[in-house]
């Protein structure tokens, strides 16, 4: 049975840094990827970075280019973190991780995804 499970998130000023966690149990191999979503109120939800678990490849749109950084623990390389910096008001959203089997060595920000974390909050006050 696959579960992730989240941790960080919370309240930082504009220009501010957050790092998220997502621990994903119960996978056999590491034919999978994971993917952070966001939704903010009213807004459609956004993939914003993703990483292949088996080598580490990752994909980052362009709104968040630069800012955020996706990447695996190189101990326990089924935790991925989304370290967030020099946040703006626009971030403001749930955060979600999800995961998704596959035997691609690159990962990509779908529409739906098997597997999905709890979601944490993250505010970015201006």
């Amino acid at each position: 049975q696959v579960q992730l499970v989240q941790s960080g998130g919370g309240l930082v000023q504009s220009g501010g840094s957050l790092r998220l966690s997502c621990a994903a149990t119960g996978f056999t191999s590491d034919a999978y990827a994971i993917a952070y979503v966001r939704q903010a109120p009213g807004k459609e939800r956004e993939g914003v970075a993703c990483i292949d678990i088996a080598d580490a490849s990752t994909l980052v749109v362009d709104s968040v280019s630069g800012r955020f950084t996706i990447s695996r623990d190189n101990t326990n390389k089924n935790t991925v973190y989304l370290q967030m910096n020099s946040l703006k008001p626009e971030d403001t959203a749930v955060y979600y991780c999800a995961a998704y089997p596959t035997v691609q060595r690159m990962c990509a920000l779908l529409d739906e995804y098997d597997y999905w974390g709890q979601g944490t909050q993250v505010t970015v006050s201006s």
